[in-house]
């Protein structure tokens, strides 16, 4: 999220609110709108009760998906590099080639999917690179008994790439309903018409909106925090990066001696050379 939007769109919606509030004083019976103010305040209290518990259930939801997502994306790094040190220990037909795709992967991932992702429009497909890595494994004939434990550990460490994979993107469209939204925002005008009744043309004027603007600023904020944690990708502080895989593909390029050779398959960008 964008530090200085979230600032502007909180201090606008604090400003609106204020003005409303100071408008409608001007109105307003001394004493507020309300006959019984302690009536009146019970009920507000229901309100922002609901509107809280509301709220609260909905940020632990979102805060799993962002956490399981930043999971995802680093365990998704992690298996990726140790696919390519468990590719060194297969037969030496396929190493270079499955090493290869490795790195395409990778940089398919930080290239490709990450922008996607940002953007909201990733596809649930399997990832290209991913495809190749299966199909160069069946083409693979183990024959010593170290080679085959490569073998087995290499399907088992796909798996592992492939759920960390689907943790990694199950959040790029959000996790929050468009229904849980329209409550929340009608929850949050329904606070505000409410706040309208306090107002009190025997009351200061700072007073007044002070009142106003700290639940604006408060609801606002919650609002904008909800938006945060269903976008993780979006940008800004706190949006998640490619980080992990960015390590792991300078590790696999800079190779330290773990592979004899690595086929050059794609670009920087991970698109397949023709």
């Amino acid at each position: 999220m964008n530090l200085y939007w979230a600032t502007l769109i909180v201090f606008v919606v604090a400003g609106l609110a204020i003005a409303a509030m100071l408008l409608a004083r001007r109105r307003a019976p001394e004493g507020s709108y309300f006959v019984d103010g302690d009536r009146a305040a019970g009920v507000f209290g229901v309100l922002a009760t609901g509107f809280a518990i509301l709220a609260g259930f909905i940020v632990v939801l979102a805060f799993e998906s962002y956490d399981s997502s930043r999971s995802g994306a680093q365990a998704e790094a992690r298996t990726v590099w140790h696919q390519f040190e468990t590719v060194q220990l297969l037969p030496v037909p396929v190493r270079a080639r499955l090493s290869g795709d490795l790195v395409c992967y990778a940089r398919n991932v930080i290239h490709q999917e990450w922008p996607q992702m940002k953007s909201g429009d990733l596809s649930y497909a399997p990832n290209p690179w991913g495809v190749k890595l299966f199909d160069g494994l069946r083409s693979t004939e183990p024959r010593s008994p170290s080679e085959q434990a490569a073998y087995s550990k290499y399907l088992d460490e796909r798996a592992d790439r492939e759920e960390a994979r689907a943790d990694r993107v199950h959040s790029a469209e959000g996790v929050i309903p468009p229904p849980l939204w329209i409550v929340l925002f009608l929850s949050a005008a329904t606070l505000f018409v409410f706040m309208m009744f306090f107002a009190d043309s025997g009351e200061h004027a700072i007073v007044q909106g002070t009142m106003m603007g700290g639940v604006a600023v408060l609801v606002s904020s919650l609002l904008l925090l909800l938006w945060f944690l269903d976008h993780p990708y979006r940008g800004g502080a706190g949006a998640l990066k490619p980080v992990a895989m960015q390590s792991t593909l300078e590790v696999m390029e800079n190779q330290t001696g773990i592979a004899a050779q690595v086929d050059d398959l794609c670009d920087a960008m991970g698109n397949p050379r023709t």
